[in-house]
């Protein structure tokens, strides 16, 4: 129930949505784990909407600041990592009724297509793989900031960062996820919702 990914999440990318500022050269960016959040929301019952999120997340992408251009963006999420706050609702979503985890262990979003809408932001498009169903999603992107991170973690020099938030909306249905859809318990549409900062390699 949820392929938000995605993403996601990439997610997190904007092609030619950003104002340029000194890198001349591609740079490869890492999604860093411990400040990605690629979480979602879908209504339950028609009482309360439901949140939750994917607490492993790996990825990256390919950054060409200066022509404000995004290349080779990839996201995997392990479906297993499912946390909505709630034991015995995290085991029925790992089930066959929703993820079916054991079978299908991984959730990917691979790029497909970008394209600015502003200065900041822009929508990216790609192919969503849950439990080995793809089907294309696209993402309205923003890109929050980039630049040296105030602080350094390690004590050497900061890090480069890119920060973005996206969002997008997909139907479980189109990925074999039918539970309670036609009863209208769990909702069919889920709200993606990523934040995103990545390190610059």
């Amino acid at each position: 129930m949820i392929k938000h990914l995605k993403e996601a999440v990439f997610v997190i990318g904007i092609s030619g949505v950003l104002l340029a500022p000194a890198h001349a050269e591609p740079a490869r960016y890492e999604l860093d784990p411990e400040h990605t959040l690629v979480a979602f929301m879908l209504h339950h019952i028609g009482y309360a909407n439901v949140l939750g999120q994917f607490d492993e997340v790996s990825g990256g992408f390919v950054f060409d600041e200066e022509a404000a251009k995004l290349s080779d963006l990839q996201v995997t999420i392990q479906a297993a990592s499912v946390d909505t706050k709630h034991k015995q609702r995290d085991q029925h979503v790992r089930s066959k009724d929703f993820l079916d985890v054991e079978q299908y262990p991984e959730i990917t979003f691979v790029m497909t297509d970008a394209e600015a809408t502003g200065a900041s932001t822009g929508k990216v498009t790609g192919d969503l793989t849950i439990r080995g169903i793809t089907n294309p999603v696209t993402l309205d992107v923003t890109l929050n900031k980039t630049g040296e991170y105030p602080f350094s973690a390690t004590g050497g020099a900061p890090n480069y960062v890119a920060g973005v938030s996206a969002r997008g909306t997909v139907k479980r249905s189109d990925f074999g996820m039918s539970y309670a859809v036609e009863n209208g318990w769990v909702g069919d549409e889920v709200e993606m919702i990523i934040e995103v900062e990545a390190i610059r390699q």
